[in-house]
C-alpha cells in the first residue's frame, strides 16, 4: 500500500509552498497537479515521476472530481505515493475534503499539508490586511460559487452586519448578485472593495471600488477568474500599504 499526500501548493507564488509540501513533491511517483498550481513547482518532481494534470476551467473539467478521486486511490493501492497538488489550501473550497474522504473509505492512508490560501495572500500582497485593529476585528471566507444544483442559502445579513471583513472566492461571475444582496441586506453602498486578479503572481491586478459601483468597474476594466474579492474598510489601507505591484512595476523598469 501506498499513500496519498493532499498538498496546498499556496497561491500562485512559487516561494509560498511550504517545505513539507515541497518534500512531498520531491518523493512522489505520481504527480497529480491543478490548473492554478505554479508549473514551475513541477520541475522539482524526481526523475520518472509521472506527472498528471487534472485541470479544470470554469464549465469545462479535463478530469471529473469522482475521477480524481479513484485515480488517487488507484495509484496508492499500487504501492505509489501519490502527491495530490492543489493550488491556495486543500481544504478551504478546495475539494480537499472530498479526496480524503474517499482515501479513507477506500483504505488509503492519506496526509493532508496545508497551504497558504488567496483569501489571505492576494490581499497580502495587495497591501490589505485582512485585519487591523482600526478597523476589522472579524472576517469570514465564502464561495461566491455554489455546487451545482444548490440553492444559494447563504446568511446574506448576518455577513453584511456581523463580519468586518468579507473574502468572497470564485465570485467574479455573481459579482452584482453579491453586491446587491450585501446592499439590500444592509451593507453601506459606500463599503470600499477590491477586486485581485491572479494574486501573488507577476500578472497580479488590484481593482477598487466601492460596493455601488465595483461591478461597473469590473466589467471595464474586463476582470475575469481567477480573481478573490475583499470588502470591508480595510481595502482603504491598500494605497498606504502596497508593495508587491510597486515591487513588479520598478523591476519591469529595470530597477532593483
Amino acid at each position: 500500500m501506498g499513500i496519498v499526500y493532499i498538498v496546498g501548493a499556496g497561491p500562485g507564488d512559487i516561494d509560498l509552498i511550504t517545505m513539507k509540501g515541497l518534500k512531498c513533491i520531491e518523493q512522489a511517483d505520481i504527480l497529480l497537479y491543478d490548473r492554478l498550481v505554479n508549473k514551475e513547482l513541477l520541475k522539482y518532481a524526481k526523475p520518472g515521476a509521472e506527472l498528471i494534470s487534472c485541470g479544470k476551467l470554469p464549465n469545462c473539467h479535463t478530469m471529473q472530481q469522482n475521477t480524481i478521486n479513484l485515480e488517487l486511490v488507484k495509484y496508492a493501492k499500487q504501492g505509489k505515493i501519490v502527491t495530490r497538488l492543489k493550488g491556495g489550501d486543500p481544504f478551504i473550497f478546495g475539494r480537499g475534503g472530498e479526496e480524503a474522504a474517499a482515501c479513507q473509505e477506500a483504505g488509503v492512508p492519506f496526509e493532508l499539508v496545508p497551504g497558504i490560501t488567496s483569501g489571505i495572500a492576494a490581499p497580502a500582497y495587495a497591501g490589505i490586511p485582512i485585519t487591523h485593529r482600526d478597523y476589522s476585528s472579524s472576517f469570514a471566507m465564502i464561495t461566491g460559487h455554489r455546487k451545482e444544483g444548490l440553492e444559494d442559502n447563504t446568511d446574506w445579513e448576518s455577513l453584511a452586519k456581523g463580519i468586518d471583513t468579507l473574502v468572497i472566492y470564485m465570485g467574479i461571475k455573481n459579482l452584482k448578485y453579491i453586491t446587491q444582496q450585501l446592499i439590500t441586506s444592509g451593507k453601506s453602498k459606500n463599503t470600499p472593495v477590491a477586486l485581485i486578479h491572479y494574486g501573488t503572481t507577476i500578472n497580479q491586478r488590484t481593482i477598487t471600488a466601492t460596493l455601488e459601483t465595483i461591478y461597473e468597474a469590473a466589467e471595464h476594466e474586463q476582470v475575469k477568474n481567477p480573481s478573490i474579492i475583499i470588502i470591508g474598510e480595510v481595502v482603504r489601507l491598500r494605497e498606504q500599504l502596497k508593495w508587491f505591484e510597486q515591487d513588479k512595476d520598478l523591476l519591469a523598469a529595470g530597477g532593483m
